[in-house]
Formats: C-alpha cells, structure tokens, sequence
C-alpha cells in the first residue's frame, strides 16, 4: 500500500500531497454511498417518543417537498436534513447542513442549518424556551424561506399513516446532487435566493 514518509503534516513533500489526492478521490466519490447508509441506520432507529422513525421523517419530508415540486436541492435538503441527528442531536442542523453544504445551493444549506431553531416557534414555549428565537434572523434573506420549509415540510411529518415515498425513490436524486463537484460556484449560487415551490 502506497503510503507517506511523514509523521507531521508540515513535513510532507508535495510527490506526497499529489499521491493523497489521487488516493483520496475513490473516497471522495464514495460519498453518496455513506450518506444513504447513514440514512438507512436511520431507519432501525425510532425517534423516541415518536411514531415514526429517523428515516421515516427524513422520507416524508422529502416526499412533501418532491410533491409541492420543490427542486432536486430542496427535495434533497428536505430528506437530508436531519442526517446529523445520529452524531450530534444538540446541533443536528448545523452538522446536516455541513454534509450538504457543498453539494447545493448556499439557501438550502443555510435552510438546514438553522431549521433547529426556526422549529422552536412549535413547541419551546412548552420548556419555557424562547418561541421567536428564530426572529434574531428576521432581515436575513433566507428568513422566509427557511420559515416555509419549517411549516411545511418538517413540523408536519411526522405521520405514520402519510403516503411517503421509498428511499429507493430518493437514492437517485441523492446521488446525483453529491455527484456535483464540491463547492461548485454554479451549484452554490451565493446570494440567490430561489423559490422552495415553482410558481408560488
């Protein structure tokens, strides 16, 4: 196995940097495959105290966002958007919109990392939490947007008996936003702010 000399970062040469690069590309385009394993795990986990489990939530979101004719990046955000959940249920948000983040337009990543504290606006009031926390972001551009995708596609699945689409559905759409190149200008499109439903 071809390796490097170093042992800190700082000595390596750069013969070395270009074989990690080359060695790192078949991971780097593995990625889709662990993201819909991670999903997958998701699936054999109920959410405690709810009726559905992890995947289920995800599914339906994305199954809501797909029938309102949300794009591929929204339809994607909305079944990834709690994919950090697992790992870090304090900042799920946060580390879902990380996975995506280089993969989609800059107002789905922002949409996912701040829906944590947008959901507040249902249920904080009840642990004595503030229930408008979320308006410390009422100028941003995304405000509106990320209130939406709250309302409609996230607070409201959590339905055992909703109609929801397959994983098997998504898994295309998934592999082809993380197919993109990362970071992509064209896919970012910092400073756009698209619709979450053609024509609304």
């Amino acid at each position: 196995m071809e390796t490097v000399s170093f042992t800190q970062m700082k000595d390596g040469t750069r013969k070395e940097y270009e074989l990690l690069s080359r060695l790192e590309k078949p991971f780097l385009q593995l990625t889709a495959d662990r993201v819909l394993s991670e999903l997958r795990r998701a699936g054999e986990v109920t959410l405690e105290g709810y009726k559905i489990s992890r995947l289920d939530h995800g599914l339906q979101s994305g199954t809501r966002a797909y029938r309102d004719g949300a794009d591929i990046d929204w339809v994607v955000g909305a079944v990834l958007h709690d994919i950090g959940d697992g790992l870090a249920p304090q900042n799920h948000d946060r580390m879902s919109a990380e996975v995506i983040r280089p993969f989609v337009r800059w107002d789905v990543a922002w949409t996912v990392e701040h829906h944590g504290i947008f959901q507040m606006v249902y249920y904080a009031h009840h642990y004595g939490w503030d229930q408008n926390a979320r308006d410390q972001f009422k100028d941003h551009p995304v405000y509106q947007s990320c209130a939406e995708f709250c309302e409609r596609w996230d607070q409201s699945s959590f339905d055992p008996e909703y109609d929801t689409l397959s994983l098997d559905f998504f898994e295309p759409m998934v592999r082809e936003v993380f197919g993109r190149k990362a970071y992509d200008p064209k896919v970012v499109q910092e400073g756009y702010i698209s619709k979450l439903i053609p024509n609304s």
